[in-house]
This record gives structure tokens, C-alpha cells and sequence, in this order.
């Protein structure tokens, strides 16, 4: 079990002086003052840029980044970028990489409560991108400290203005930390307080298993699976067909189809097919995550579900066409 964290000082921890709620969210225009908390992971990414298949046993000749990663945190990102007012991020990190992380959060108008494991190292991501026209990627996750996050670690006055909560799926893959989601899930339901989650991956979630996932998101208000993870939480084949059979167990599912757009389904039904934006993919990693940043900074702007889907292929399409998963620095 994880040991006693201990938070990152300074002005961009959620229980630290204003002074970072100025600088939060200077997006694309401010959507107002009720603030977005989101729960997640924080991960170190080493992005690996290759052209055609590896070389077995011997040299594949790559272009390698480390940038500042993990779901949680990308969705936090793109939502100040898109504009959120106030945006907090609750995660855990190594020691060797906490003050790396608050900075580049704090850059981009995230304030960061940041706990300091005091055993495992922050979370590291491979990310094998095959730099040919797909852009795909494939991820060798060593979670570290990210999956780590406990009850301890929770307080119900991170609760405190927040409009909507956003849960990263990661946290369902780890004892401590699907704890942990069971208290915020039962917290912001007593405060009314909407829940939104992304599923995550869909290998863990072949691990997790279907039942158990779906029992542990009851409560959930909006699900924003991909493609996979909604035809593997459903056992269809078909994106739509799975999107509208989630529907009838969480109240709002929206679907990311990667380059064919979104699907946004309510009450067993399909009821938008929104288009992808064109790009010009130099690395898929992130998009998702973009597209979910953006898509809650519009619902909490007060655009309807569609529109806000529109948002986040909007935003997934920029995210393609950088190297890794975050937005532009704010300054």
C-alpha cells in the first residue's frame, strides 16, 4: 500500500493563496468562475518517433522527446486551455519529477495538489510513434507513482466550487486508487455535483473486466470512452451500437472514433454523429485526451453536448498535429 504523500508547496497547490487563480484558464476566452476539479494520473511521457517498422535486435532510428504526460493531466490542460476559469488536478507524483510537473501544469493555467509519493517514482509512459501517416502509437506504461493515490489523499473541500469533476479511468486499475474514486464518486454525488469519466485503455480494461468497471462507474454522468473501449465494455462490434447501449447504464455516453469524429448517444439512441476535423497526424498521443479537456471546458461553458463534442474534435485535431499530449504553454 502506498506510504504517507506529502503535497508540493507553492502557489499552485488547490489549497494555496489566489494568487494562481488569476493566471488559470486564459484560454480560448474565460467560461466564468465555477472551477473544474480533475482526478488523475501525472505521468513523465518519452515520446519515440519512428519511421516504418522496428528493428529487431539491433538500431531503429527514432527522433525522442520527454514531454509532460498522463490522461489526468492532459484533460486538465486542455480544459484551461479551452477556456475553464479554474482548474484543479489532484494526482501523485515522485519526488525526482514533482517540481518538473507543478511548472509545466502551473504553465498551462492548471493548479496543480500535487502528492509526493515517498517510495515510487512518477509514472513513465513509452510512447512508440510510428511517424507514417497514422501517427499511431503504442504505449509501455510503468504506472509509478500515478496509481498510487489513496483515500488519504482526498478531501471533500477539493469539492468546494466545483461545478464538475472529471475522473480518469486510470485510477480504476490500482486498489488504492479505485478506493479513492468510490470516495470522490460518493462526495460529489452528495453535493450534486456532476461526474464525468474516461475509460482509459482498453488492455487495462480487459484486465479490470467489463462487470466490474461498469459497477465501480455507477453514479458516473457522462462516459467518454474510445471506440475499443465502448465495443469492449458492450461486446458489439459496432461503435454506435455500443455507444447507444451504454446509454441506457450511464446517462451520457460520447464515443471518440479517432479520424471518423464522435458519437454522442443518450437514453439508447444515437442522437449526433459529429465529424472528425481534418489534420495532419504527427502523433495521436493525447488526442483523446484533448478532446475530452475540450469537451468539458464547453459543457461548462453551457454548450449542449453536441457542440461540445464539435469542441473536442476541434481540439483533438490540434493535438495531432504536435508532439506529445498537452496544449501550448499560457506563457
Amino acid at each position: 500500500m502506498p506510504g504517507e504523500g506529502r503535497e508540493v508547496p507553492g502557489e499552485a497547490g488547490v489549497g494555496s493563496a489566489e494568487a494562481s487563480a488569476g493566471s488559470a484558464g486564459r484560454g480560448a476566452g474565460s467560461v466564468g468562475g465555477r472551477a473544474l476539479l480533475v482526478v488523475g494520473d501525472v505521468i513523465t511521457d518519452v515520446v519515440a518517433r519512428h519511421r516504418g517498422p522496428l528493428a529487431v535486435g539491433t538500431d531503429t532510428v527514432a527522433s525522442i522527446r520527454t514531454v509532460p504526460g498522463g490522461a489526468g493531466a492532459n484533460v486538465a490542460c486542455w480544459a484551461a486551455h479551452g477556456g475553464v476559469a479554474e482548474v484543479r488536478l489532484l494526482g501523485r507524483v515522485g519526488a525526482e519529477a514533482a517540481a518538473w510537473h507543478e511548472r509545466e501544469l502551473t504553465a498551462r493555467g492548471v493548479r496543480p495538489r500535487l502528492v509526493v509519493d515517498p517510495q515510487a517514482p512518477t509514472g513513465t509512459v513509452i510512447c512508440l510513434v510510428d511517424g507514417g501517416a497514422s501517427a499511431e502509437r503504442t504505449f509501455l506504461t510503468d504506472s509509478g507513482a500515478s496509481l498510487r493515490l489513496e483515500p488519504a489523499d482526498w478531501s471533500d473541500t477539493l469539492l468546494d466550487g466545483v461545478a464538475r469533476l472529471h475522473l480518469s479511468g486510470y485510477l480504476l486499475f490500482s486498489d488504492s486508487s479505485r478506493a479513492l474514486v468510490t470516495l470522490a464518486l460518493n462526495a460529489a454525488r452528495a453535493r450534486g455535483v456532476p461526474v464525468s469519466l474516461d475509460p482509459a485503455s482498453a488492455g487495462f480494461l480487459g484486465e479490470l473486466g467489463v462487470e466490474r468497471f461498469l459497477a465501480l462507474v455507477e453514479g458516473v454522468d457522462v462516459l467518454l470512452p474510445s471506440r475499443d473501449e465502448a465495443c469492449l465494455l458492450t461486446g458489439l462490434t459496432d461503435a454506435a451500437a455500443a455507444a447507444a447501449e451504454l446509454s441506457l447504464r450511464i446517462p451520457l455516453v460520447v464515443a471518440k472514433q479517432g479520424h471518423e469524429g464522435a458519437l454522442v448517444a443518450r437514453s439508447g439512441k444515437v442522437c449526433a454523429r459529429v465529424p472528425a476535423v481534418p489534420a495532419t497526424a504527427r502523433d495521436t498521443t493525447g488526442a483523446g485526451d484533448a478532446f475530452t479537456g475540450a469537451f468539458l471546458a464547453a459543457l461548462l461553458s453551457g454548450a449542449g453536448p453536441e457542440e461540445a463534442a464539435r469542441e473536442g474534435c476541434r481540439a483533438g485535431a490540434r493535438a495531432v498535429e504536435q508532439v506529445g499530449g498537452r496544449p501550448p504553454s499560457q506563457g
